[in-house]
């Protein structure tokens, strides 16, 4: 798992497009593996490079030199539609993406997103817009999103309110998951065991009827 977040001070990479599903995130033939070492040059692969392995020509936002080190990405409606692989959060977050923006995720890949501590934030199609006008005045503008508050700051005293499952959020918060948090309360378990004795043992064959 992710270090714990808290919040995140970033300038903010610009993907307004609609619809992008997860093999445009992570294509196919990067799932043979299951661990995320390496993935981060798989993410968006048929965007950045052509047939030949040549990048680009004009290269693909995320490979803007002014994109270096931008951990805010802002796209479009119905992102991670498609397959339902855990490997396009992994991409995301190996790519150095800590938070999606969008008016609109798909729910197996904002499920997916936040089991990883990516988080996905579904904005209103105004605060979408008022994010889009601020990135035409200023394309290093940055946004700070807090977790904390659930808030995103913009530039002057303008904010943006946000939702997120509570759990998730607890999880993030503590960069942990379900399992580690059920982990952590080992002790509390065998408590409950030990004053809940089995009635019936699972592994004792199946009685004759």
């Amino acid at each position: 798992m992710p270090a714990p977040f808290r919040s995140v001070t970033s300038a903010v990479i610009p993907l307004l497009r609609d619809d992008i599903d997860t093999d445009q995130i992570i294509p196919a033939r990067y799932l043979k593996g299951t661990q995320r070492d390496g993935l981060g040059e798989g993410l968006f692969r048929d965007w950045r490079v052509d047939r030949d392995g040549d990048p680009m020509d004009p290269p693909f936002v995320l490979d803007r030199p002014a994109m270096t080190g931008r951990s805010i990405l802002l796209t479009g409606h119905n992102f991670g539609c498609g397959s339902s692989r855990e490997h396009a959060a992994w991409a995301l977050m190996t790519g150095g993406i800590r938070v999606v923006l969008a008016t609109g995720f798909a729910d197996i890949f904002a499920n997916n997103a936040l089991k990883n501590g990516l988080l996905p934030i579904t904005l209103s199609t105004s605060e979408h817009a008022a994010l889009r006008d601020l990135l035409a005045d200023d394309t290093d503008a940055t946004l700070t999103v807090d977790l904390v508050a659930q808030v995103i700051r913009m530039t002057g005293d303008k904010t943006i309110d946000f939702e997120i499952d509570p759990f998730a959020r607890q999880m993030i918060l503590a960069g942990t998951d379900q399992l580690g948090w059920l982990l952590e309360r080992s002790a509390a378990v065998a408590r409950y065991e030990a004053d809940h004795p089995v009635r019936y043992d699972t592994r004792s064959p199946a009685p004759v009827v």
